[in-house]
């Protein structure tokens, strides 16, 4: 059994990450974290430092907490819904734990919704949730 978290390191997906571990220890099945970022000339060796960093504390809090755990830094040029669809497949994950944020039709439009295509493309179920106000 595995449950695939997206994180990212905003209130939404610090959010995934407590909801995913909760239900890790609950269902005592392993946690797989994602980070994916498409790459490209935004992506510097900066930039990748500060996710490496932050992925580190991460795993330190998880070790504490005693969660079977995995954590990927995925940077494939792929979009970050691609990235967790493919691991839960692979992993045969029981379910997939976003972030969600408000955003107006008009963002939704313009930039897509990852979230969005998680919900309907995941062939497992998806457990959405909102960071606290």
């Amino acid at each position: 059994m595995a449950i695939v978290v997206g994180y990212v390191p905003t209130k939404e997906g610090r959010a995934a990450l407590r909801r995913a571990a909760e239900e890790a220890l609950l269902r005592k099945s392993k946690l797989i974290v994602i980070n994916s970022n498409r790459g490209g000339r935004d992506y510097d060796g900066d930039e990748a430092q500060r996710f490496e960093a932050e992925l580190s504390r991460i795993q330190g809090e998880l070790d504490g907490h005693g969660v079977e755990h995995e954590v990927r830094q995925l940077v494939r040029g792929n979009e970050p819904a691609e990235d967790l669809i493919a691991v839960a497949e692979e992993e045969q994950a029981d379910f997939i734990v976003i972030g969600l944020r408000r955003r107006t039709p008009v963002g939704k439009l313009i930039l897509g919704s990852n979230a969005q295509r998680i919900l309907l493309d995941a062939s497992c179920p998806v457990l959405a949730v909102k960071a606290s106000s």
